[in-house]
């Protein structure tokens, strides 16, 4: 395909039912390449090239998108962990 490919994985990780270990990771990729990746356990963002330095430069100096990125473990990746392992054990 001609043009330019965009996007982002947010992933969560945990290793027991103790969800205090979670770790939220949000890659920025641009052509299949992580250009700048929040990591909650690092806390701020990471560029990975020119263009991902500046721009996480520019995000960790907002309080406001550093807050909302260091919320996604509870929001987005604590909450979804608690419905999934409530539906396992359900089952069982």
């Amino acid at each position: 395909a001609n043009g330019y490919y965009r996007s982002r994985w947010a992933k969560c990780i945990w290793s027991s039912h103790d969800l205090g270990d979670m770790v939220f990771i949000d890659n920025r990729i641009f052509n299949k390449d992580v250009y700048i990746q929040f990591n909650s356990t690092v806390g701020e963002f990471v560029g990975y090239t020119e263009h991902g330095v500046y721009n996480a430069q520019l995000y960790n100096k907002d309080p406001n998108i550093l807050q909302q990125e260091r919320a996604q473990v509870e929001a987005y990746c604590k909450h979804n962990a608690e419905i999934d392992q409530s539906t396992i054990t359900g089952k069982s």
